[in-house]
C-alpha cells in the first residue's frame, strides 16, 4: 500500500453536521483523505458511515459544515458542475447495484454510452474487456446477474465504477455477506484498485480485517464523531474503552460466525 508522498487532500470535510428529525447522525465531523490513500471508516450500523459518503457523492445534503470534494464545495455548485464531479466518484453500493435485465457487458456499457457519448461501439467493448481483465472475470461478459455468485457481482459492481476511469472510490460495506475467503478476494482487488488505478478511497465497513488489511489509515465513527484517526494499530492501541469494545465486539462476532 502505497503512502501518500504529497499529502495533497481529495476530501476534505470541517464541521458536518446532519440530521433526520429529532435523529442526530453527525455531529461536527471533521476528517481529510489524501491523495493515493485508502481511509477506512469503522462504526456500528446505523452510526452514519453510509450517510457520511452519500453527502461526500452529493446524494445528500449537510445541515451545516464544509464538504471539500476535489476542490468543489459539494453542496453549494451548480447541478451540472455536481454531475461532472460525480463522474470523478466511484461508488461501490452494498448490494453491488447491477441491472438484472442487462447481461455483464450492458451494465457496463451503460455508464459510457450515458457519460461519454463520444466513444465507439469498439472503444467501449476495448474498455469493458479491459475492466473485467482488471476484476478478474473476462469470462463473465455474456453472464446475467443472476448467473454470477455474490462475490462476482461485487466484482462486476466495482468493475462497472472503474471503467469511469474514477479519482475518488467510495465503497460501501464491500465485503458485508460474503464467505472468508471471497472476502479475502475482495479486500486485494481494493488494494490492486488502489494501485493500478491511483485512487483515493473511503471504505466504510464494521469488518475490522478488511479495515486491517485495506487501508492506509482508519477512522472510527461513534455518537456522531471521529473518536480517533491512525492507521489500524494506532487505532486500536488506545485506551479509549469504546473502541476496546468495539474491537472485542466484532472479532468475537466473526469468530462465531466462522
Amino acid at each position: 500500500m502505497s503512502n501518500s508522498k504529497d499529502r495533497e487532500t481529495v476530501i476534505s470535510i470541517r464541521g458536518l453536521n446532519k440530521s433526520f428529525g429529532s435523529l442526530t447522525v453527525l455531529k461536527g465531523v471533521d476528517v481529510d483523505v489524501f491523495k493515493g490513500e485508502n481511509l477506512a471508516v469503522l462504526g456500528k450500523s446505523g452510526g452514519g458511515k453510509s450517510v457520511l459518503i452519500k453527502i461526500i457523492s452529493g446524494l445528500l445534503k449537510p445541515d451545516s459544515g464544509i464538504v471539500n470534494v476535489l476542490g468543489s464545495q459539494v453542496d453549494k455548485i451548480s447541478n451540472r458542475e455536481l454531475q461532472e464531479l460525480r463522474q470523478k466518484i466511484g461508488f461501490s453500493f452494498q448490494s453491488s447495484a447491477l441491472y438484472d435485465s442487462m447481461t455483464v457487458r450492458e451494465n457496463l456499457a451503460f455508464p459510457l454510452s450515458r457519460n461519454k457519448r463520444e466513444l465507439s461501439k469498439a472503444e467501449i467493448n476495448k474498455a469493458i474487456e479491459e475492466v473485467l481483465n482488471d476484476v478478474g472475470l473476462p469470462q463473465t461478459i455474456n453472464q446475467m446477474p443472476s448467473e454470477l455468485s455474490g462475490g462476482q457481482r461485487k466484482r462486476i459492481g466495482i468493475a462497472r465504477t472503474l471503467i469511469m476511469k474514477p479519482e475518488i472510490m467510495l465503497y460501501d460495506e464491500p465485503t458485508a455477506g460474503l464467505d472468508p475467503i471471497t472476502c479475502i478476494e475482495i479486500n486485494n482487488l481494493i488494494l490492486q484498485v488502489q494501485q493500478e488505478y491511483n485512487t483515493s478511497s473511503i471504505i466504510i465497513t464494521h469488518d475490522l480485517t478488511c479495515a486491517k488489511n485495506t487501508s492506509n489509515r482508519v477512522a472510527v465513527l461513534m455518537e456522531g464523531q471521529f473518536l480517533t484517526t491512525g492507521t489500524f494499530e494506532e487505532v486500536f492501541s488506545s485506551k479509549d474503552e469504546r473502541i476496546k469494545t468495539f474491537y472485542d465486539y466484532n472479532f468475537i462476532q466473526e469468530h462465531e460466525t466462522i
